[in-house]
C-alpha cells in the first residue's frame, strides 16, 4: 500500500507585476490560511514521510508555514514538482521508493493527477486544499488510472473558521426592527449556522468551530426561552429542553478550550511554569480535552441529534410557531423582563462576600437571561443592553476562574501523592491561590453593581 498526500500552495499574491510566476510569494490570505492546515495536515499524517516541494517561492512558504523547522528532515526542494502537467508528476513517481510521498505543488498538475487517480476526485483543490490518496500497489510505477481511493480531502473552510466565515451571508434587519418580529427567521438562520459549523466541530481542528457552534445553540435556545416564558407552549417548552441539553454537552470541551489557552500563557510565567511543564499538566488536559471532543463527536453523528435537529427545524418553520411569535409585543416582553429583574436586584442585594460561588452563578444565568430577553426588542431597551453586556462579561469572568481552579485542584489532588512531585504541587498551590486573588477581585467588583434600575448595592 502506498500513500500519496497532495498539498496545493496557499493563496499567493499578483500585486507586483514585475515578478515572475516562480517567484510570486503568498499573500496575507495565503499566509493566515496556513497555521490551521499545518494541525491538519501533521495530524493526518502527511509529513511523516518524504516531502517533496516545488521551488516557487509560494509553494516553499507554504512548506514554512505548514512544517517547523526543527521537523524537516524527510524534506526535499524538488524542481521537477514545479509543474502544471500532471503527467510530469506520474512519470516522476513512478520512479519513487518511498511508502509515502507528500506534493507541495500547483494546479492544474494537481487537480488532473487526482482526476487520474481517482474514479471520483473532487471539483477541484483550492489553494491550499489538502488531499490524501491511498493506492493498493506495492511500487510506485504500478501506478494507473482510477487505481486510487480518497482517503481525506480538506480545504481551509474546512478546517478554519475564520477561512468558513469569509463569505458567509449574515441575516439582514432594520437596526430599528424589534427581533420578535422576524424570530421564525432568525432562528432559521441560526439552525442553518448550526448545521453548517458541524463538520468543523466533528474535525476539531479550530476550536472556534465550537466556540461559534455553542454561540449559535445557546442563542437559539435563548430566544426560544423568552418566547416560550411570554407564551407557555407546550411544543416550544420541549424544544427549550432539547437545545439545553444539546448546549450543556459542549460546556466541558469549551471550558478545556479556554484553559489549554490560558495554560499555554501560564507555562511562560517563571512562577507557574516549570511546575506546569514537570507535572505533565498540558498532556492530562490535552488528553481530557481530546476524550471530551470524541464524546461530543459521538453525539453529534447519533441518530437522536439528526432528529432532535429536524424536529427543530420543523417546528420554526411551522405556521404554529409564526403565530405565536406574531402575537409578542413591547408590553408582553416588559411584562416577562421586570419579573427576572425583580429577582435579580433580589438576589444581587443578597450577596456577600461570604456567599458562595453558586450564588454568583445563578445571578449570572439570570442576567444571560434578562439580556436575551431584553434583545427581542432592541429598540425599546437599548440602555438596557449596553449595561447588562458589560455586567455579563464580569459574571463571565468570575466563572471562568472558578471553573479554572477547580480544575488545577483535581489535577493536583491527582498528582499529589506521586514521588518526585512536591515541588510541581507547590508551584500549582501557587498557581490557584493567584487565580483565587483574581477571582476574590471580580467578586468584589461584582459587589459595587448596582440595581438594573441604578440603586447601589453596597
Amino acid at each position: 500500500m502506498k500513500h500519496l498526500y497532495l498539498i496545493r500552495h496557499a493563496k499567493s499574491s499578483w500585486s507586483d507585476d514585475s515578478l515572475r510566476d516562480h517567484e510570486r510569494p503568498l499573500n496575507n490570505r495565503g499566509l493566515n490560511q496556513l497555521g490551521p492546515m499545518g494541525k491538519a495536515v501533521r495530524a493526518e499524517g502527511a509529513l511523516k514521510g518524504a516531502v517533496y516541494c516545488s521551488n516557487a517561492t509560494r509553494a516553499i512558504q507554504t512548506l514554512e508555514g505548514l512544517m517547523p523547522q526543527d521537523s524537516r528532515e524527510n524534506v526535499h526542494i524538488a524542481p521537477v514538482i514545479y509543474t502544471f502537467n500532471h503527467e510530469v508528476l506520474l512519470d516522476w513517481l513512478r520512479g519513487r521508493e518511498e511508502d509515502s510521498i507528500t506534493l507541495i505543488g500547483h494546479n492544474p498538475a494537481l487537480e488532473d493527477l487526482a482526476g487520474f487517480l481517482l474514479k471520483h476526485p473532487p471539483e477541484n483543490i483550492p489553494t491550499c486544499g489538502f488531499m490524501h490518496i491511498s493506492l493498493p500497489i506495492k511500487r510506485w510505477d504500478r501506478l494507473a488510472k482510477n487505481t486510487g481511493r480518497l482517503e481525506q480531502f480538506l480545504t481551509p473552510k474546512d478546517i478554519s473558521y475564520k477561512q468558513f466565515n469569509r463569505k458567509r451571508k449574515k441575516i439582514m434587519t432594520a437596526a430599528d426592527s424589534p427581533l420578535a418580529r422576524h424570530i421564525p427567521e432568525a432562528l432559521q438562520h441560526q439552525y442553518q449556522r448550526m448545521r453548517d459549523l458541524e463538520a468543523g466541530v466533528i474535525r476539531g481542528y479550530d476550536d472556534e468551530f465550537l466556540h461559534q457552534y455553542r454561540i449559535a445553540i445557546r442563542r437559539s435556545r435563548a430566544i426560544t426561552e423568552s418566547v416560550n416564558e411570554i407564551s407557555a407552549d407546550a411544543e416550544v417548552r420541549k424544544a427549550v429542553k432539547t437545545l439545553k441539553r444539546h448546549a450543556r454537552a459542549t460546556s466541558h470541551l469549551r471550558d478545556l478550550h479556554v484553559f489549554l489557552g490560558d495554560l499555554e500563557h501560564w507555562l511562560q510565567q517563571p512562577e507557574y511554569g516549570k511546575a506546569l511543564a514537570s507535572s505533565g499538566a498540558h498532556s492530562y488536559f490535552e488528553n481530557l480535552a481530546n476524550r471530551e471532543h470524541l464524546k461530543l463527536v459521538r453525539r453529534l453523528t447519533s441518530r437522536k441529534y439528526h432528529k432532535d435537529m429536524d424536529h427543530w427545524s420543523n417546528l420554526i418553520t411551522s405556521r404554529h410557531f409564526k403565530k405565536i411569535t406574531r402575537k409578542l409585543a413591547t408590553g408582553d416582553i416588559r411584562n416577562a423582563l421586570n419579573k427576572r429583574i425583580e429577582r435579580y436586584n433580589s438576589l444581587l442585594r443578597q450577596l456577600n462576600h461570604e456567599s458562595p460561588d453558586e450564588a454568583v452563578h445563578t445571578l449570572r444565568k439570570l442576567l444571560k437571561r434578562i439580556r436575551y430577553l431584553a434583545e427581542l426588542d432592541k429598540p425599546a431597551f437599548g440602555d438596557m443592553l449596553k449595561e447588562l453586556k458589560r455586567y455579563q462579561q464580569r459574571f463571565g469572568d468570575f466563572q471562568d476562574l472558578h471553573v479554572q481552579i477547580d480544575m488545577l485542584q483535581a489535577f493536583r489532588d491527582s498528582i499529589s501523592t506521586e514521588p518526585g512531585m512536591l515541588e510541581s504541587v507547590a508551584g500549582l498551590n501557587n498557581l490557584i491561590a493567584s487565580l483565587g486573588a483574581e477571582k476574590t477581585s471580580v467578586r468584589d467588583e461584582i459587589l459595587t453593581f448596582g440595581d438594573l434600575d441604578g440603586h447601589s448595592v453596597l
